[in-house]
């Protein structure tokens, strides 16, 4: 039996580990918070309270350092699914003058912190969760040769993320870009619904579902298509003005209005590499 640790059981992390013990795999999850480790153990996860916090004195460092070795311990396979935070309520450091960079060294610093551990341990793939933020608002068709020139702050954190494992030599690491996360439980509609005077009525959606996130993570790890980079986004580009009423339409809320005083930006994102090379078939190709 294959063992594979996730770092970051959360929407994604969580159900992503449910179907890889479903896969015959086992599984070390990784969460913040110390309620959410009976509910890891509970599906069969074993459960590790790991903050990957970048200052610390030498003995929490070793303390951090001897969960992550635990972590890591035994898996050839690691996921890592922890977004950027972009808030000011973090105990690493202090917001100085200029935040957003100060921001992005905390997130980066964090990764840091864990790749001396993963080139020591016996980790050989890594399955780095981006985004498709690190385009940034360009027009045009998007495929993974683009070159990404990120414009928001997650974006510009997950690209420097990205190249970081991506030069080291120790493992083998594949970045998987999604598009907008959406789900039973998750949806932009309800967010816009009623909303007056919205921008880009003609933009295409570029979004995936949670369970094609999950199939296309099983297909490369399955695969083994590593030291590659992919496109997580469906094959479903209907406008955004379309897709949000038709969504309102069938959740009973109000529809939004768009505003079409403004040219719309034509920013469509490809995914068929996901198809091309790995073969997966999408589950949910009409959002």
């Amino acid at each position: 039996m294959k063992q594979i640790s996730i770092l970051g059981c959360g929407w994604l992390g969580l159900p992503l580990a449910k179907a890889l013990l479903a896969n015959g795999f086992s599984v070390k999850g990784s969460t913040t918070s110390e309620s959410k480790l009976s509910v890891l153990k509970s599906a069969g996860i074993e459960p590790f309270l790991l903050n990957l916090t970048p200052t610390l004195s030498s003995g929490e460092r070793a303390e951090i350092g001897n969960t992550i070795e635990n972590f890591l311990n035994g898996s050839e396979t690691l996921v890592i699914d922890i977004p950027p935070k972009l808030n000011r309520k973090n105990n690493d450091t202090t917001v100085a003058d200029d935040p957003s960079s100060l921001l992005r060294m905390i997130f980066v610093e964090k990764i840091k912190t864990l790749i001396p551990h993963l080139e020591k341990s016996a980790v050989k793939n890594v399955l780095f969760v981006s985004s498709t933020s690190v385009y940034g608002e360009v027009n045009g068709t998007i495929t993974e040769e683009t070159l990404p020139k990120p414009d928001t702050e997650s974006g510009k954190q997950l690209l420097e993320v990205e190249k970081l494992l991506q030069s080291n030599s120790d493992f083998k690491t594949t970045i998987l870009r999604f598009g907008g996360l959406i789900g039973e439980d998750r949806n932009p509609i309800k967010f816009l619904a009623g909303k007056e005077n919205l921008e880009n009525p003609e933009t295409p959606i570029n979004f995936i579902h949670l369970e094609d996130c999950i199939g296309i993570i099983l297909k490369i790890i399955t695969a083994d298509s590593w030291n590659e980079i992919y496109n997580g986004v469906s094959p479903f580009h209907p406008t955004r003005e379309a897709y949000y009423s038709q969504k309102a339409t069938e959740l009973g809320l109000p529809i939004p209005r768009f505003a079409h005083s403004k040219p719309s930006v034509n920013r469509l994102i490809l995914g068929d590499k996901t198809e091309r090379v790995l073969g997966y078939k999408f589950i949910k190709a009409n959002l």
